[in-house]
């Protein structure tokens, strides 16, 4: 797959960015904040925070195997893999938790750097046993930060999203949406339309309800 730099670099600015801001956003969280629950049904702070860790990782385990030529798994025993790592590491203090989230960040960051031009051509497979090509995999991450921030619960709501993410993830969620609807079906519901991009995209991603739209399916 051809690898378009100019946009690698663009998502990998916007990323480290919206690395930043949630590192801001937890540096002071106390164990009891991460016992919390978060938005997301199931899932407390603490999950949401692991998640977002062991994502980080299953990233930098990607790209180190596409810089071997090899297609890697994202996730050690898959989906399943996935879910008991998100719960081991759950309940873990809030320093630890943060430490976590930061470390795997700035690892995650290196082997962006590292990563030479057959890498970022390389692919992987995702927890779910899809394929990922390595040109994509900033801008997932992206989204993973972006949405799973707001997620949190801790004042950055979705309407807190980079415009730049936001306008990049519009088009894909759209372009989604239509591959799932019926043919003929190309185009949003007038209701969508109306409300502003970060809501239509709320929506999309299954974070936000609209008046008289059923729930939208999420990434």
């Amino acid at each position: 797959m051809d690898v378009d730099p100019r946009l690698l670099n663009r998502h990998v600015e916007g990323c480290a960015t919206a690395h930043q801001r949630l590192l801001e956003t937890i540096s002071n969280l106390t164990d009891d904040d991460c016992r919390s629950p978060s938005l997301l049904e199931g899932w407390s702070r603490g999950h949401v925070l692991t998640h977002l860790a062991r994502n980080a990782d299953s990233h930098a385990h990607l790209l180190e195997c596409a810089s071997r030529g090899e297609v890697g798994e994202q996730y050690e025993g898959g989906f399943a893999g996935r879910v008991a790592a998100i719960e081991d590491g759950a309940h873990r203090p809030a320093d630890a938790l943060v430490a976590d989230v930061r470390r795997s960040i700035y690892s995650l960051e290196s082997a962006w750097s590292q990563a030479n031009h057959d890498t970022w051509r390389g692919s992987g497979l995702n927890g779910k046993g899809d394929t990922i090509v390595m040109a994509d995999i900033v801008f997932l991450r992206w989204r993973e930060v972006e949405v799973h921030h707001a997620d949190l619960g801790l004042g950055f709501t979705f309407g807190d999203w980079s415009a730049e993410y936001v306008r990049y993830e519009l088009d894909r969620q759209v372009m989604l949406w239509r591959s799932r609807r019926s043919l003929g079906l190309t185009t949003l519901p007038e209701r969508a339309m109306q409300v502003d991009p970060y809501t239509r995209l709320a929506w999309l991603l299954g974070r936000h309800s609209i008046n008289g739209l059923p729930k939208a399916d999420p990434f």
